[in-house]
């Protein structure tokens, strides 16, 4: 090979280094192949907050009704015991008037007001033997209005729960006698104070 040769082919390996040199900057100065992300399935972006479960609902406990409290009668208290009336009567006739005016005065919701019906439903003549303090010995019918015997019951206790009786005080005891007029609407009247009949 001559020097010419020689010179020829080392200029053209330096060019070939050159080049390939070249090629090389520039592919280390390339940028690199842009990969494109591989999409994602869209998320939602909610804050994850801890749930706390809700407690079973618990029925609101029903509220007993109110009820109206039963009305319970309350026992009538008895009639407070006073001293018993004094009458001066000296003879059962006399007596009569102060023991009828007592009747109607502890059985003032039971006298029929006004003049009586001709036709009555009972009519009976009752003694009342009275001792001296004004109690009830004894009652005895003189002329019992048997056909009623409702009534006979209800007159005598209306003559015992009188009791006690205006205190005689000229007389140990006394039996008085009197009429009951007895209205079918279970009012009376006696005949001591009667506004007499139609």
């Amino acid at each position: 090979m001559t020097p010419l040769q020689r010179t020829k082919t080392t200029h053209h390996s330096v060019l070939l280094a050159m080049g390939a040199l070249t090629l090389f900057g520039l592919g280390g100065c390339s940028a690199p192949p842009t990969v494109k992300p591989t999409p994602q399935p869209a998320t939602s972006q909610v804050p994850t907050t801890p749930v706390t479960p809700a407690a079973p609902s618990t029925p609101a406990t029903k509220q007993p009704e109110t009820t109206k409290p039963a009305i319970v009668a309350q026992p009538i208290p008895p009639a407070a015991v006073t001293s018993p009336a004094k009458s001066a009567a000296r003879n059962a006739r006399d007596y009569r008037k102060d023991a009828a005016s007592h009747l109607y005065a502890r059985h003032s919701q039971h006298i029929y007001k006004g003049r009586l019906p001709p036709m009555l439903e009972a009519v009976g003549v009752l003694n009342v033997d009275i001792d001296r303090h004004g109690s009830v010995k004894s009652v005895q019918w003189m002329r019992a209005p048997r056909h009623a015997p409702q009534v006979m019951q209800q007159i005598e206790r209306m003559v015992r729960a009188a009791a006690p009786y205006p205190v005689p005080l000229h007389m140990s005891q006394v039996t008085y006698t009197d009429v009951w007029l007895w209205h079918k609407s279970g009012k009376f009247q006696l005949d001591t104070l009667t506004e007499g009949q139609d």
